[in-house]
């Protein structure tokens, strides 16, 4: 992602649907006026889910995602078919594209109950409507199923007729949840002094701030606010050089404990890590997880889960600091496992533990319904930032800005 772009967590995800051959990509096609997708009367041509970000005027950077045909066969057919519904975890509007030659099938049903059953705003695009027979098609649905009807648009995919209609619809309906909340600049005044510490180590990116720590200095920026970023290392020389104490230091998570020694304690101190659970999910759940971590015992399994898929470096918190941090912590030994990108498994049960990273590349549909997915099963799920403090034993001091979650940590 270039430093100018909306990361993919903050677009409004929007997924095209439908039976293999009802036209999904011509129509993605159409919506992007660019092809994105392989166009072909064979059937099954989309294999995998293909992403595409775009401006989507009046609502703004989304991504648009055609899917496999979900009536697909067989056993590689069955594997396509779930990828596909993977995509309900995470969109934000969903279109079903229906060929009004051939109506609806029973597949496309199907698919109207599940987007109902999770709450996705949907639209239908009624394809081929640049013929008779889908016209008709279309008229014969408002006397069916007039519900339903309202939702559709007549689409042509060939001639580009009620394209601009469906994109209309879709910026009304594809709000992405979390649409207006703050990263940090509610916890602050305006014009505040915050200091970032932004380590940076054999695991960071090259040239440019991680994710979190580009979304707070805007967000500040935005509120008015003064963003003071510096490494570890220069901590209490920019701590000394302010006329004031500040109003909050926010750090990366694995610096917590040499930046909780210098910053003072009447200074508030918290993590990018925690800043972007509460921005994306449910604070106050990752800190009652946390103390599932006092109660691992050898053979117990943990997951350690990541949102988005890098390069992993010698120093790589996932795979590197977590695990020494919880043998530490635990003094077990503990089975590890762990999961980056779109493979969280749907059976949490094996595991007494979900370390899960903050989650900034998933949208918060997926970061939330993550998080109920392990509530639900019985799992306790906590978070990088807050797993860290707790093992630190910072975790109160780290919560301070935050009365709910401070709540939850004495409940």
């Amino acid at each position: 992602m270039g430093l100018s772009e909306t990361s993919s967590g903050e677009r409004a995800h929007i997924a095209f649907f439908g039976v293999r051959n009802a036209g999904k990509s011509s129509v993605v096609n159409a919506v992007l006026g660019q092809e994105l997708s392989v166009v072909s009367d064979v059937r099954g041509t989309t294999t995998d889910p293909v992403r595409k970000a775009m401006e989507l005027l009046p609502l703004g950077p989304v991504v648009i995602v055609d899917t496999p045909g979900v009536d697909d066969e067989g056993a590689l057919g069955a594997k396509r078919v779930d990828r596909s519904l993977r995509m309900l975890a995470s969109c934000d509007a969903a279109v079903l594209v229906v060929d009004g030659e051939r109506g609806l099938a029973p597949a496309d049903r199907e698919l109207v109950r599940r987007f109902g059953a999770r709450g996705i705003p949907y639209a239908v695009a009624w394809n081929k409507c640049d013929l008779a027979s889908a016209r008709a098609g279309l008229r014969a649905l408002g006397e069916k199923d007039p519900d339903l009807a309202e939702r559709a648009v007549g689409v042509s995919a060939l001639t580009g007729e009620g394209v601009d209609e469906l994109k209309e619809r879709l910026a009304r309906l594809a709000r992405p949840e979390g649409r207006g909340r703050r990263v940090v600049a509610d916890l602050v005044r305006p014009g505040s002094v915050v200091v970032l510490v932004c380590p940076i180590d054999a695991s960071a990116p090259k040239g440019r701030l991680i994710l979190p720590q580009q979304m707070a200095i805007r967000d500040l920026l935005d509120a008015g606010c003064v963003p003071v970023v510096c490494r570890e290392t220069e901590l209490a020389r920019s701590l000394a050089s302010l006329v004031a104490p500040p109003a909050l230091v926010v750090t990366d998570s694995q610096a917590f404990g040499p930046v909780s020694r210098v910053v003072p304690d009447a200074v508030p101190l918290t993590s990018f890590s925690i800043l972007m659970l509460r921005y994306k999910a449910d604070l106050a759940l990752a800190v009652a997880g946390a103390a599932a971590l006092d109660r691992l015992r050898d053979g117990d399994r943990v997951l350690i889960s990541e949102g988005c898929t890098h390069h992993r470096q010698c120093e790589d918190i996932g795979t590197v600091k977590m695990p020494a941090w919880l043998a530490a912590h635990t003094g077990a030994e503990l089975g590890l496992s762990f999961t980056s990108g779109a493979d969280f498994p749907d059976d949490l049960t094996p595991y007494a533990a979900v370390i899960h990273c903050g989650g900034c590349t998933l949208t918060a549909r997926e970061m939330r319904r993550r998080q109920s997915q392990a509530a639900d099963q019985g799992v306790p799920l906590t978070n990088y930032g807050v797993a860290i403090a707790h093992m630190h034993g910072i975790l109160r001091r780290s919560l301070t800005p935050f009365p709910e979650a401070l709540a939850a940590l004495d409940g």
